[in-house]
This record gives structure tokens, sequence and C-alpha cells, in this order.
């Protein structure tokens, strides 16, 4: 089982800057699809980005050109570089990992951390 602890959440003022870590407790160079997802109070959990273990990326239209992810095979880690911040992105943001074994695939999650934006 892979588990996940996200970091770098917090309070930040719009236009700001934040970079979320999300760190595995194995490697992620097997691991197919990483991705962060949002969820904002009273809505879905959605996707924000995911990247594949070939480097291909996938961004929601929303943040396209203001966020950049990103995976540290070596340190077993996926970043979420946030700029451009705006108080709609103010969302408890979640890691996940997508693990084929055979013929299932498996998915994780990590706790979440808080990302406000003020405006």
């Amino acid at each position: 089982q892979v588990q996940l602890v996200e970091s770098g959440g917090g309070l930040v003022q719009a236009g700001g800057s934040l970079r979320l870590s999300c760190a595995a407790s194995e490697s992620i160079f097997i691991i197919n699809i990483m991705g962060w997802y949002s969820q904002a109070p009273g809505k879905q959990r959605e996707l924000v980005a995911s990247i594949t273990s070939g480097g291909s990326e996938n961004y929601a239209d929303s943040v396209k050109g203001r966020f950049t992810i990103s995976r540290d095979n070596a340190k077993n880690t996926m970043y979420l570089q946030m700029n451009s911040l705006k108080p709609e992105d103010t969302a408890v943001y979640y890691c996940n990992a997508q693990k084929a074994v055979v013929i299932r695939t498996f998915s994780y999650w990590g706790q979440g951390t808080q990302v406000t934006v003020s405006s």
C-alpha cells in the first residue's frame, strides 16, 4: 500500500505562489499516474493536474498556464507549483497515486493540504 503525505499548503494573497509536495512511501517510478485534486467546500473533488510515469502532463483548463506538475522519481515526490493564485483556487488539495498491479489498478490518496487564497 502506498502512503502519500502532502505538504506546502497555507495562506497566500491573490497573485502569490505556493509549491505543494507529495511524498510517497515507496518508489514512484512504477506508479503509472500521479495527480493533484482539489475539493472546495460543498463541491466535488476534481482533477487539477496529473502526470504519467512517462512524464506526460494534463491540466484542468482553470489552471493551465499557472500551475505546473512535476515528479522526482529519485526523491519519490511529486510537486505542484502554483503561481498567480486566485481566491477561487482555495480548496483542500489531495495527492493521488494510481498503481497498476497485474490487471488491477489501485488508487491511493493523501490526507490533503489546505490552500487558502485571500483577495
